[in-house]
């Protein structure tokens, strides 16, 4: 049976998607292999919004119920783009991505040489994966490694052993859209993993505002707050940005960066000259194990 959790890793890809209907200097993000790993009916829903003005009605809309949303996937993402790309090239040669979903990195990066990735992620979303990655090139890629696991009772440090994966050398891990999803104790039982990785190694991860699950401020997403936490308690847990840095450092981690909207805004989607709304509920950390 598909969980709740499993089904949420359709949703970001369509936002990636819709973007590569944009001229590429006006884009945030540039995906070539998001059409081919979305679901099929994320493809024909796609397809129609081709029609720019039925796109913009979409997205007019969907920015009035959950302004900010489609913006803040894109920038996350693009700045998670950013922060393995500069490590790929400080040398660093394995990427595990926890909780990937859709996650189209590994397929990008088929000729960095040497570049392992492992792809960590609920039984549902890697059986899917792997479907989808079959269809697409015959077999899973040598360098990807898919493992199915369950955040809250499996151990990292075995499943990831059993794979190959190697503690003593740098790694960098990303942990995007997977914060809120999982429970406290999952949380800091992942912190914890990081912290036995090797010094040097580095992770980018997202978070949502503990006063926005709370119920203590909206940030006009009101609509969306009674789907993720009213009815369904999908979204479980959040954190205050003001303790972030030294919840990190309780697990040897340092923050290099923590960004949200405002940085967004300026890095992003000003030098695109769009009107882009990004969410202010949503927080990104990169840090480095010290």
């Amino acid at each position: 049976m598909t969980t709740q959790p499993a089904q949420t890793a359709n949703g970001p890809i369509g936002h990636v998607v819709l973007e590569q209907y944009l001229p590429e200097g006006q884009r945030i993000l540039s995906d070539p292999l998001a059409r081919q790993f979305s679901p099929a009916s994320t493809r024909f829903l796609v397809a129609l919004l081709a029609l720019r003005p039925l796109r913009s009605l979409l997205f007019n809309i969907a920015n009035r119920v959950a302004p900010g949303i489609s913006g803040g996937i894109l920038c996350r993402k693009r700045f998670i783009d950013e922060k393995l790309a500069a490590a790929l090239d400080a040398g660093i040669q394995t990427v595990v991505i926890l909780g990937a979903g859709l996650d189209t990195r590994p397929y990008r990066q088929m000729e960095a040489p040497g570049v392992r990735f492992f792809e960590v992620d609920l039984p549902e979303n890697i059986a899917s994966t792997r479907d989808r990655i079959t269809l697409l090139f015959g077999a899973i890629p040598a360098h990807v490694t898919l493992l199915p696991v369950d955040f809250d009772r499996d151990d990292l440090d075995t499943i990831l052993a059993r794979a190959g994966y190697t503690p003593d050398k740098p790694a960098f891990f990303i942990w995007e859209g997977v914060t809120q999803y999982i429970s406290e104790k999952a949380l800091h039982k992942s912190l914890a993993f990081l912290s036995r990785a090797a010094k040097g190694s580095q992770v980018v991860f997202t978070y949502i505002r503990k006063d926005f699950i709370a119920g203590e401020h909206f940030y006009g997403l009101e609509i969306p707050y009674k789907q993720l936490r009213g009815r369904q308690q999908l979204w479980r847990f959040g954190m205050d940005p003001e303790a972030v840095a030294s919840s990190l450092e309780a697990y040897r981690l340092r923050v290099l960066e923590h960004v949200g909207s405002q940085e967004f805004q300026t890095r992003y989607v000003a030098p695109t000259g769009r009107t882009l709304p990004v969410m202010e509920i949503e927080r990104s950390v990169h840090a480095v194990r010290t």
